[in-house]
């Protein structure tokens, strides 16, 4: 389970031609298949009368097998989505987008040529993309005296944990979100705070 990965911080467009075909490449940040529709449907838009639209993603963590998809709206079958997806999961970028516009200037390229057009616009993006750290917090849940409250939002602090809500009653119940590589030193450290007494939940579904 990995802590943190990059992922886009700006959209990019990468455009070329090749055998009098155009290619319009877009890069995206992309966290779900309604945000690659909602994209998908803006670039349509922009760029109307296009032979094909093209597109793949990866929605989550680099790696993710589950939260990826392809088109090849149209191409003959394998030859524009799927490489596209495969360049984007060799890239160990997260939450991407790419879709790819084809303008066709009447020359047929085959299947290996579009394999490599659709490729090649997506490959030169992500070796200018700027990208961003992402860093993922697991949920986690403690309860600790009114006097304690201060030094246990100390110890979060110090673990890179973000509190997400307090809940005051006769106790404090505090809801946050902490890298998993922290979870057992900030047990340590509460432990060691209220000689015990406190200990931090994570297992919550």
């Amino acid at each position: 389970m990995i802590d943190s990965y990059q992922i886009p911080s700006v959209d990019l467009v990468v455009e070329e031609e090749i055998k009098h075909s155009r290619f319009i490449s877009f890069l995206f940040h992309c966290q779900s298949t309604d945000e690659l529709k909602c994209v998908l449907t803006k670039v349509r838009a922009e760029y109307p009368g296009a032979n094909h639209y093209c597109y793949a993603f990866v929605s989550a963590e680099p790696g993710n097998s589950m939260a990826i998809g392809s088109s090849d709206d149209g191409e003959p079958a394998g030859s524009a989505g799927r490489p596209m997806l495969a360049t984007l999961q060799g890239s160990n970028v997260g939450e991407i987008g790419a879709i790819v516009v084809r303008y066709f200037g009447g020359t047929k390229l085959g299947v290996g040529g579009l394999v490599r057009a659709y490729s090649s616009g997506v490959r030169q993006g992500l070796i200018q993309l700027q990208t961003q750290l992402k860093q993922i917090r697991y949920p986690g849940l403690l309860e600790c005296e009114y006097s304690q409250l201060q030094d246990v939002e100390y110890l979060l602090n110090l673990c890179d944990g973000v509190i997400s809500d307090r809940c005051f009653t006769d106790k404090v119940l505090v809801t946050f979100e902490l890298p998993k590589r922290y979870q057992d030193k900030l047990n340590t450290d509460l432990a060691t705070m209220s000689q015990g007494k406190l200990k931090a939940n994570f297992e919550l579904e």
